[in-house]
């Protein structure tokens, strides 16, 4: 959520940051709303001052021993103008707040102009040390992740479909031990390199927590809800993880304060229609570690390219092939000031896939979960900043399309062989 105070001192501030990003908000309605609020405050002032004097006038007539209806008379028609003052107001705040809810964050003056994915800016592309040609490492075309993971028995599409329905594979034998393993490595090392405090966070939240770091009421249609308890199932660990500090006042010497958290992740997808849903390509569940951190706005965009380093390791550590986007402002996320997405290249795809995207909201989501802190004597609201670090399905495509043997198998890569028991290589089963 914006700045209210944006709406009447920096109002074509906010024109122009919605003007770049492509946004269509009805701004001339809120701020009539916001001078109407403001002219029916005064008024209030005023009727409520009326009704003291009237109040203290009545108190002395009485003491007096004299007559006080006309006063009393005074303070009912002015208790009942200041009611009917106050319901305007009322209506006008909420519907103000209605529309602020939909207004996206302000970009940030470093972001691109663009309209589209199409603009997004490659700042950076790395590939892991002797170079994985399109081909393969031993010379053999890559085959597609599906195949793979059919042949070495990794995972169960058609299962998964029948109970519950697509978009929610099971993991099976080392398919499942691989998936556990990338989970407990990217966990393990954002606690020990990087200093991140490990959250296990509820899988369901109320909806003052979907408000809070912005999926509702944008994105309603994309969640799942448990209507009988009124709780969502969370879309990533960012919405439960952020909403921990809703509504408290953080000590300005402990930040940043740097969260890790695996969680499920559960996605309706609605708006998917006409996308490539094949595979892990778009799921309804996934699993996936996610960074959150809570900064000093100061140094907010320094934590923002130490988060992004962060999610860079882990793909460098894996062997992938992969490159960094800064979206430019006609793809920027909802409520991001500034948004990098990590792209893993996997061969057999022929195609890009986004496995992280890195933003910093500054304090848009910090304004609606009410998350401040003091500074310099000063309360202000926190910078929030996120992370996938990372996402296990499109890493595992990777993983499958890029690391394959000649003999059909699949090369683990090292930092991961711990975690699979000493497993190097997951071979096809003899026939």
């Amino acid at each position: 959520m914006l700045d209210p105070r944006l709406y009447r001192e920096e109002v074509d501030k906010i024109r122009h940051g919605l003007e770049r990003r492509g946004a269509k908000v009805d701004l001339d309605a809120m701020v009539n709303m916001d001078i109407e609020k403001r002219k029916i405050n005064v008024r209030l002032d005023q009727l409520k001052s009326e009704r003291n004097v009237a109040t203290e006038s009545i108190a002395k007539l009485k003491r007096a021993g004299q007559d006080a209806q006309a006063d009393i008379e005074k303070t009912r028609t002015l208790g009942d103008e200041i009611k009917a003052q106050q319901e305007k107001f009322d209506d006008l705040e909420a519907r103000f707040k209605a529309m602020a809810l939909l207004v996206p964050n302000l970009p940030h003056a470093s972001v691109p102009d663009g309209r589209s994915s199409a603009d997004n800016k490659v700042v950076k592309e790395w590939r892991h040390k002797p170079a994985s040609a399109p081909a393969g490492a031993d010379g053999v075309k890559p085959k597609h992740h599906l195949d793979v993971g059919k042949e070495l028995g990794l995972f169960d599409f058609e299962r998964g479909a029948k109970i519950t329905g697509s978009g929610f594979p099971i993991f099976t034998g080392l398919g499942a031990r691989l998936e556990r393993a990338m989970l407990n490595f990217f966990l393990d090392f954002h606690v020990a390199h990087h200093g991140f405090t490990e959250i296990s966070p509820p899988f369901v939240v109320n909806k003052a927590s979907m408000i809070g770091t912005g999926q509702l009421p944008k994105f309603e249609e994309d969640m799942y809800h448990c209507d009988a308890d009124d709780l969502y199932l969370i879309p990533t660990a960012e919405v439960p993880v952020t909403n921990m500090h809703g509504n408290e006042v953080l000590d300005a010497a402990s930040l940043p304060i740097s969260y890790a958290a695996y969680s499920a992740c559960f996605r309706r997808e609605a708006g998917s229609w006409g996308k490539d849903t094949r595979g892990f390509l778009r799921l309804h569940q996934f699993n996936k570690v996610e960074m959150v951190q809570f900064s000093d706005p100061a140094t907010s965009y320094q934590a923002h390219e130490f988060l992004r380093e962060c999610a860079e390791t882990l793909l460098q550590k894996l062997g992938l092939h992969y490159r960094v986007l800064e979206l430019c402002t006609g793809d920027l996320g909802f409520g991001a000031a500034k948004c990098y997405d990590l792209e893993v290249f996997a061969p057999a795809e022929e195609r890009w896939l986004e496995v992280s995207s890195v933003s910093n909201f500054e304090d848009f989501q910090a304004r609606r979960a009410n998350i401040r802190t003091k500074i310099d004597g000063k309360m202000q609201f926190v910078h929030t900043l996120n992370g996938s670090g990372l996402a296990t399905p499109r890493v595992l495509v990777a993983l499958l399309e890029s690391h394959q043997t000649a003999e059909g198998g699949l090369r683990v890569p090292e930092v991961l062989q711990p975690y699979m028991g000493g497993v190097a290589e997951i071979k096809p089963k003899k026939k």
